[in-house]
């Protein structure tokens, strides 16, 4: 079991329950049950970021005796989504967990699951506020205000009258979309002290690093760079590195917790990144899944915000330090006998 999964057992043992049994899906105290498979789908199924979200998966199944799979598209396609979405209907999954980048495309897909009694959580992104979308919970970051708290931080960083570029993966994706414009709400209520460009730099990670070089090569009067998702954020970090641009009173920052992002805060080429707890939008979908099949329903999904916490020079040393499963840093389980 993962350090969650640990601390989580010692809680309900102190409470007198027993949790389920791996391989036969049934504990003393839980009600057996049948090794119940969960579906989650995802919208860059290969980007590191996902490696400790796996995980958390993986470390809830222990724990319950349940399975999952891992599906949906490499490249944020919606249609291959909504196609991973059917095909879980399809075989009768237990309950699916996905990630909602499109303002509407998810709404049928969602509607004929819940139909066909399927339960369905959102995680890492949602479908907007006012939405019809009837997806029982989100798990995950308040997406618009991070970005919001990004924009000030920007604007504590960088002198007034500077022109910086902000760069996001996939523009319009529900995933990050919502950071770039809680930025750009931020740089506009203070009057616009800066300028900016958003670049686009790609779904897949090889593409972002040569995005991010060729808007530098046109830029180079700039004053920053600042990203609203894991790939760009390394990449960035990388290209302040390349050309030393720390020295010539450039700043950098964005989101997540790659570990190369995390060594370039260390080494003073990235000024912050945001962490959202990846492992938790992992975790805690597939746990309210299984208390809403194991309660017949009664315990129903509920909306868990999994945290904006800056990470800096200031605090990044036990990113760095620990090994774990929860910042996808090692596939190993912690040795808390050994802490």
């Amino acid at each position: 079991m993962g350090g969650a999964t640990i601390a989580t057992t010692a809680l309900l043992a102190s409470c007198g329950i027993k949790t389920a049994n791996a391989s036969s899906g049934s504990g003393t105290d839980y009600p057996s049950h049948p090794k119940w498979k969960f579906v989650f789908v995802n919208h860059v199924t290969t980007n590191p970021f996902f490696v400790p979200t796996i995980y958390g998966i993986q470390d809830a199944c222990n724990m319950t005796g349940c399975t999952y799979s891992w599906t949906g598209s490499e490249t944020s396609q919606v249609s291959q989504m909504v196609n991973a979405i059917d095909a879980a209907i399809a075989a009768n999954a237990d309950g699916i967990a996905t990630s909602i980048i499109d303002p509407t495309a998810f709404n049928a897909p969602i509607a004929r699951a819940l139909a066909a009694g399927i339960p369905v959580v959102s995680y890492n992104s949602d479908a907007p506020a006012g939405s019809p979308n009837k997806r029982m919970a989100y798990i995950g970051q308040n997406l618009y205000q991070a970005g919001q708290l990004l924009g000030q931080r920007i604007l504590e960083l960088v002198p007034k009258g500077s022109h910086i570029g902000l760069f996001i993966a996939t523009p319009g994706s529900l995933n990050i979309q919502p950071r770039m414009d809680g930025i750009i709400a931020a740089i506009k209520a203070a009057g616009s002290p800066i300028s900016y460009d958003v670049v686009a730099t790609g779904a897949l990670l090889e593409q972002e690093l040569p995005a991010v070089q060729s808007w530098y090569q046109g830029h180079k009067s700039a004053k920053g760079m600042f990203a609203v998702d894991a790939g760009s954020t390394q990449s960035l970090g990388q290209v302040m590195k390349q050309y030393n641009l720390t020295s010539q009173g450039w700043h950098a920052g964005g989101f997540d917790l790659l570990p190369l992002t995390l060594q370039l805060i260390q080494e003073g080429y990235v000024d912050f990144t945001i962490d959202q707890q990846p492992y938790q939008q992992g975790f805690y979908p597939l746990l309210e899944l299984y208390l809403y099949k194991l309660s017949g329903g009664l315990e129903y999904p509920s909306d868990i915000e999994t945290g904006l916490k800056f990470i800096t020079k200031a605090n990044v040393a036990p990113y760095l330090k620990t090994k774990s499963r929860f910042e996808g840093s090692t596939s190993k389980e912690l040795d808390l006998a050994k802490a």
